[in-house]
């Protein structure tokens, strides 16, 4: 059954402001810095500001459930923006090894990731940081990496990089365990 009009509204967090919206390309200004979204993938959505300023309207015109379903997926994107322009947005990973010890070694000012002696192999493994992203050594616990960034996309992108490259091939993955796996997500504390 198609719906004539599905609308939902969502409400602009104190100290951040939206400088665009229309064409269903949305940008967004906080303390933490801007952040850009293009919704132009998704068919019969309009993307408008509230008269006041105070909320983003978003409204599905004669979709169908499916299509429809589309209309919170875009809401929830807009809500990240608003999450990174405040708070910002942090992963933390864990080497799991059980022989070999994996060593992780960061250059270029956080931007690059480079482990070395995974399961005892002489390959280094590169792993370049999406833009935005930087990773950082947790000195409080041991074998951690910290990444940190504004646009969830690009954090959860480069963990998703680090623990790809480090992925156990051609053997019984419930024995070898080892690897970097997500050990914590979530945003970043700050002091306001």
């Amino acid at each position: 059954m198609r719906l004539i009009q599905r609308e939902i509204k969502l409400a602009i967090p104190e100290g951040v402001k939206v400088t665009e919206c229309k064409a269903r390309k949305i940008t967004v200004v906080g303390p933490r810095g801007t952040l850009k979204r293009d919704f132009h993938h998704v068919p019969k959505l309009d993307l408008v500001l509230s008269e006041d300023g105070s909320e983003i309207i978003a409204t599905m015109w004669l979709a169908s459930n499916k299509r429809s379903s589309a209309l919170r997926t875009t809401i929830s994107h807009i809500s990240n923006c608003f999450d990174g322009v405040t708070k910002g947005f942090r992963y933390k990973m864990r080497a799991v090894y059980a022989h070999f010890p994996v060593n992780i070694a960061i250059e270029d000012n956080g931007t690059r990731v480079e482990i070395r002696n995974f399961l005892g192999e002489k390959r280094t493994r590169v792993c370049q940081m999406l833009e935005g992203v930087k990773a950082y050594r947790d000195e409080s616990v041991k074998d951690c990496i910290v990444m940190e960034g504004n646009d969830i996309d690009n954090v959860s992108q480069s963990a998703a990089l680090i623990h790809m490259s480090c992925l156990v091939k051609n053997k019984d993955i419930r024995k070898f365990l080892d690897g970097i796996y997500v050990s914590e997500k979530g945003t970043i504390e700050t002091d306001a």
